[in-house]
């Protein structure tokens, strides 16, 4: 269904209450805007925000560029305004940008709200591969780390409490909205191995150490559950946390490279130590 011009709310001033959320709240305050309720958090672009709604996130507003009610955002704007009757605010693509302080990613934003995440004991009760992300505060690495992670057949990720929170704009936006699609939650602090020992799974640090495992060694591709943790880029994983770790594996370099990124090295990692391949 077609949406007539009327139904939407023109936007020619920034400075209105409606879009404080878009462009005055950093996302961390998003993040803590209801308390002690949940929070909110914006997505870009349909793609990401069509798998957020597929995974039951509930919308509050849509803000867009006039020309995308007729594109690639059209089914975005009935499902969200047919079924929850959220506000849909239009502007030009030029105040958007000062709005966002760049340009849109498909020109469509949407304010929605969290959902309560799942203890690690409840997400991990049938998963035999998952990923740990430990202090990774860049939201592009994580971002692609989710997707390497929902590609590559593991069955949920993991995040330290120092790491960027995956539904941050960027994040989100870098995963291609797999973050919607794949099982995560945050791991309890000061527990972040012994949690997942505790539930059967062998540990796996990847890290630039010569007395490592090959990544291609059988008792790990063989281990009935594995969890595989992953450091921020440059200092890489912590000393306790690869002293605690049952195994170390680094992944062999060639031409004098010492290692790769992050995210890239989640793939490799991934795809090498998965038991569905």
């Amino acid at each position: 269904m077609m949406r007539s011009m009327s139904e939407f709310i023109e936007v020619t001033n920034l400075n209105i209450p409606e879009l404080k959320i878009f462009h005055q709240l950093s996302e961390n305050q998003l993040y803590h805007i209801n308390e002690p309720e949940l929070g909110i958090f914006i997505a870009e672009s349909p793609k990401v925000i069509g798998r957020a709604l597929d995974a039951g996130y509930e919308p509050i507003s849509l803000l867009l560029e006039k020309n995308q009610t007729e594109r690639e955002a059209a089914d975005i704007i009935e499902r969200c305004v047919g079924c929850f009757d959220v506000p849909v605010y239009v502007a030009e693509s030029e105040l958007l940008t000062q709005i966002t302080g760049f340009h849109l990613t498909r020109g469509v934003l949407c304010a929605m709200k969290r959902r309560e995440l799942p203890s690690v004991e409840a997400l991990c009760k049938n998963c035999k591969r998952i990923a740990v992300l430990e202090n990774v505060t860049n939201p592009t690495n994580a971002g692609a780390i989710v997707r390497n992670a929902a590609a590559l057949n593991m069955d949920a990720v993991l995040f330290t409490s120092g790491c960027s929170d995956p539904l941050y704009r960027r994040a989100a936006r870098v995963s291609m909205g797999t973050v919607f699609q794949i099982p995560w939650t945050f791991l309890p602090e000061g527990k972040e191995i012994s949690v997942l020992k505790e539930l059967g799974f062998k540990t796996v640090a990847m890290a630039l150490r010569n007395d490592t495992k090959n990544i291609d060694d059988p008792e790990l591709k063989n281990a009935e559950k594995l969890a595989i943790f992953l450091g921020a880029e440059g200092d890489g994983l912590l000393p306790e946390t690869i002293a605690a770790c049952d195994y170390c594996v680094k992944i062999p370099m060639s031409h004098g490279v010492d290692s790769l990124n992050v995210a890239a090295c989640s793939a490799v990692a991934f795809w090498e130590l998965s038991n569905k391949k």
